[in-house]
């Protein structure tokens, strides 16, 4: 665990391959770790180039004398095994090959080489064929999109570990637009050394990471993953989202990460048998990790929706029953409660619709009395910002609610640019918010899902 530590916290990083070309990798690798909030020292590695970014650089690894705690690696794989073994002889014991250009395509012996090198030195690597690390708190971050291309995410407590670089890609661009926290991005590639078992051992440690989510298209051992999932799951939710379950994508697979992807009705019972919360999309994948890293244990799977829109409380109530949740009852006392106090034309049942002229305090009269009946596990609020008699102050209430809530708070509130603005204040808040009812439904059943695997 203290070598890979190394890969998230290193005091030193050489890039071996920078470049002076804003569009080669190489650059924009460098231009991570200087001018975005890295902390170490850093070498760059160019046998053509005095400096690059202001910063020195040195014609061979071999020739810093400082010692180096991570190297990363970003040449052809023609010359791979010369820099691997320059790497080792300069005792680095981390390396990120971000290189392509291995099994992947055919080219099985130059990998299998490296790996024999790097075995016998006990050194650990990450790769090839990988985007490497985002880190969001040291500010480790080998991923080679410019960041006017590819956003980053703000600090947060959910990681992933993906297999693929283009997925891996994808997700620092959706969680900023969402507003989801990250703590660490991890794109492994081919997986010639450190696989997902050692990075969910890793992660299982990480107090910075709350949620796991993974992207995995194959596993090559796998006794060890389900020795290490079952561990970890139990400390930690793993929300798993597996490539090429048809036999087309399963085709697909072996070209993209050189892995076998294998039955879906395997890898899905294996994850029932782990403890993973298996999901079917992208989306639900980000969502259901949003929700588990945001919300207590519901007592049970009954769900209480409050709305403004009778149209959004149906479509939530029916997402509900599809999802396999139940609907919440009230008792006579909170019936009572409501009616008194809430507009006359309000339907006190389940959904509870407080119609469309509901004030913000129609809102935090039903919310708070929801959380006091014992047979509600968990709220589900519609909230449609577009009705002008909701106030934009609504939204930092329900925070101050959230944060003091035994039971899980979700919201979901459909709209464009304006309710956009709100759902992302939320997510700021730590309350789970989201477009959709179905979306946010979804992240629910995952919640309930992994407390009932658990």
């Amino acid at each position: 665990m203290i070598i890979i530590e190394a890969f998230f916290n290193p005091r030193s990083v050489a890039i071996i391959g920078a470049s002076r070309s804003p569009t080669k990798i190489g650059h924009v690798i460098l231009k991570n770790f200087v001018s975005y909030g890295y902390k170490g020292r850093i070498f760059p590695i160019n046998p053509n180039a005095d400096k690059i970014l202001g910063i020195q650089c040195y014609k061979s690894i071999l020739d810093i004398k400082e010692k180096i705690d991570l190297a990363v690696i970003v040449i052809p794989a023609s010359i791979s095994i010369k820099v691997v073994e320059d790497c080792i002889k300069k005792k680095i014991k981390s390396l990120i090959m971000v290189t392509g250009g291995f099994s992947e395509i055919g080219n099985v012996e130059t990998e299998k080489k490296i790996g024999e090198i790097i075995k016998k030195n006990k050194v650990r690597l990450i790769g090839p064929n990988c985007l490497g690390i985002l880190d969001l708190y040291t500010n480790v971050d080998t991923f080679f999109l410019p960041r006017s291309r590819m956003a980053r995410p703000r600090p947060g407590n959910i990681s992933i570990i993906t297999q693929s670089g283009g997925v891996g890609s994808s997700i620092p661009d959706i969680m900023a637009k969402e507003n989801f926290g990250a703590s660490k991005i991890i794109s492994y590639g081919n997986g010639l050394d450190i696989k997902e078992s050692d990075l969910l051992e890793y992660l299982n440690k990480d107090p910075t990471t709350k949620v796991i989510c993974l992207y995995i298209e194959g596993i090559k051992d796998g006794k060890k993953f389900m020795e290490v999932s079952k561990k970890v799951s139990k400390v930690k939710p793993i929300v798993a989202i597996k490539g090429g379950i048809t036999e087309e994508g399963s085709k697909a697979v072996i070209s993209h990460t050189a892995s076998i992807a294998g039955s879906s009705e395997i890898y899905t019972a294996a994850f029932k048998q782990t403890g993973i919360v298996e999901v079917d999309s992208y989306e639900t994948l980000f969502n259901a990790a949003n929700t588990l890293a945001n919300s207590p244990k519901p007592s049970s799977n009954k769900v209480q929706i409050i709305t403004n829109a009778g149209g959004v409380g149906i479509l939530c109530i029916d997402s509900v029953i599809k999802n396999n949740l139940r609907s919440a009852s009230l008792s006579k006392s909170s019936f009572n409660v409501l009616k008194s106090k809430l507009k006359p034309i309000a339907s006190i049942n389940n959904p509870i619709d407080l119609t469309g002229n509901a004030s913000t305090e129609d809102y935090l009269v039903a919310i708070e009395t929801c959380l006091r009946e014992k047979d509600i596990g968990i709220l589900l609020i519609a909230l449609m910002m577009q009705v002008p008699t909701v106030s934009p102050d609504i939204i930092n209430l329900i925070g101050d609610i959230h944060k003091k809530s035994k039971k899980p708070i979700i919201i979901t509130s459909p709209g464009g640019t304006y309710s956009e603005i709100h759902r992302r204040h939320l997510q700021i808040l730590g309350v789970p918010a989201y477009n959709y009812p179905d979306e946010a439904v979804k992240s629910i059943k995952a919640l309930c899902d992994y407390y009932k695997i658990k």
